[in-house]
């Protein structure tokens, strides 16, 4: 009998049955060379007695490594390592075999590792939080998004209901939102001029990758969503930044670049800036658009949050007033339920749509059918219409508490401007305050919110953060600032 099988033994302490174990140590002493090819193994009953296992363990693993094609069976002769296998010096993998446990952190391999996805995810797990610009998910109709969902589980034929799905999404969905959109924003489109996404992110990656080419030249804000400028940087695009003022983006620096270079694509947050929130003037709107037709680039027009605009009615998109097809318009169900339903949707010209979803197929087959027909189910008895209708009254509320209790309590440590809509202020502070330290000290206090660095750039330099207000009732929000003016004032 080989030496291996009288140091050979099995951990029975462990979640990972026997004869897995047995199975993983062959192949493990065949690979390393110990055990070479054409080696006899001990017959099953042996094994089992030397390693106080049942008969059957042994069995079961050399069973499957026979089916594997590390071990062979000869009639009358017992069982072997397989003959066609190379013959390997244990001295050469030796040394390979001391890495294994860095393995696990460390590829044997090269690849480049990009610095703009250098991006931490931070989960926060505190009782009060300022943050992003979040709903509230306890406001959402979950009850009646519960009830579309089980509908769509049990409801009609299987085979077809739970089968693969247009890559471009629920028709009924996206019929549903063409109305939709035809009523809330004046956009005169059909199902088949949008394609339905997993959130903003994918609906940009798609455009992205199907529409950039490494060397473009994408013209975006700054301070803007740092999330669309590494998905171009990703594509290999140049970003050319333009300083958002109190109007939005600089149409006057738009042209003085399109005069000078080849811009492909402009990414906008028109309605509510990310992350100032401002609007963009209409005279601005106006030459944004004919900028595009005469110098044929692409506007993207990231629609986060149009709904929550609380000055006078919502201003229309871009796309509603398109017509050389020059817009891709995109929004979501983020800000009007909670992130962790991911529903989005891309509109734009019917073939830029179609080859929109051959690219999909390829990432991502298709969304969740039995969500979006509830999403359908919701639009379609204006369930969505109305907590939309309650949420916008309610938010505006928390907005004005907000900002009052910032005004009155911490006036000397920042400034703001009133948001016309979205879901967050953009605040100031004062320069001498260290917002790293700040958010840290915060944070042990049970309260969370942004530092701002992940809105400062070369061009933008500004003490400035988002403090959202949405996700907070009115009581959270006094707690909050209360911390904020302990922790300032101290």
């Amino acid at each position: 009998m080989h030496p291996f099988f009288s140091t050979l033994n099995l951990n029975k302490g462990t979640s990972t049955t026997l004869y897995v174990q047995l199975s993983k140590k062959l192949i493990d002493a065949i690979i390393e060379g110990i055990l070479q090819p054409a080696t006899k193994l001990p017959g099953s009953r042996h094994l089992a007695q030397l390693l106080s296992v049942h008969r059957k363990t042994v069995i079961r693993a050399y069973d499957d490594l026979i089916v594997q094609g590390w071990l062979e069976s000869k009639t009358g002769s017992g069982t072997f390592v397989a003959g066609h296998l190379p013959v390997i010096k244990p001295e050469k993998f030796g040394k390979k075999i001391q890495n294994t446990r860095d393995s696990l952190l460390t590829a044997g391999f090269h690849f480049e590792q990009a610095a703009h996805l250098e991006r931490k995810f931070i989960k926060e797990h505190t009782s009060y939080h300022l943050d992003d610009g979040f709903p509230d998910p306890r406001l959402a109709p979950l009850h009646d998004l519960s009830r579309a969902y089980r509908t769509q589980l049990i409801m009609g034929n299987s085979y077809n209901r739970l089968g693969y799905e247009d890559p471009q999404g629920s028709a009924w969905l996206r019929e549903q939102l063409a109305i939709y959109f035809s009523e809330t924003r004046g956009m005169k489109v059909t199902k088949d001029n949008i394609l339905i996404t997993r959130g903003t992110v994918m609906g940009l990656y798609l455009a992205s990758t199907a529409l950039i080419r490494p060397g473009d030249n994408i013209v975006v804000g700054t301070p803007g969503w740092t999330s669309a400028n590494n998905i171009f940087l990703q594509t290999g695009a140049n970003l050319l930044q333009i300083v958002v003022d109190d109007y939005g983006i600089n149409t006057d620096d738009l042209e003085q670049i399109c005069k000078m270079k080849t811009v492909r694509m402009v990414y906008v947050t028109s309605h509510h800036h990310y992350p100032s929130s401002v609007s963009l003037r209409a005279e601005r709107r106006i030459k944004l658009l004919q900028l595009s037709s005469k110098y044929g680039f692409i506007i993207f027009e990231d629609d986060y949050d149009y709904d929550f605009h609380y000055l006078n009615k919502p201003l229309s998109p871009l796309a509603s007033a398109d017509e050389e097809g020059m817009v891709l318009y995109f929004g979501s169900f983020t800000k009007t339920i909670s992130p962790a339903f991911r529903v989005g949707y891309l509109v734009g010209s019917e073939n830029v749509i179609a080859q929109l979803a051959k690219l999909r197929r390829i990432v991502d087959r298709q969304g969740d059918t039995m969500l979006d027909n509830a999403m359908a189910e919701l639009l379609q008895n204006g369930i969505i219409q109305r907590h939309l209708r309650k949420s916008l009254r309610l938010y505006r509320q928390r907005r004005d508490t907000l900002c009052n209790l910032l005004k009155n309590e911490l006036n000397s440590y920042l400034n703001f401007i009133l948001p016309e809509g979205g879901m967050a202020v953009w605040t100031t502070f004062d320069p001498a305050i260290d917002m790293y330290k700040l958010t840290q000290d915060a944070r042990k206090k049970d309260l969370s919110f942004s530092d701002g660095r992940i809105h400062r750039s070369h061009f933008y330099q500004a003490n400035s953060t988002r403090l959202g207000f949405a996700s907070s009732n009115f009581n959270e929000l006094e707690h909050s600032v209360e911390i904020l003016k302990r922790l300032l004032t101290r």
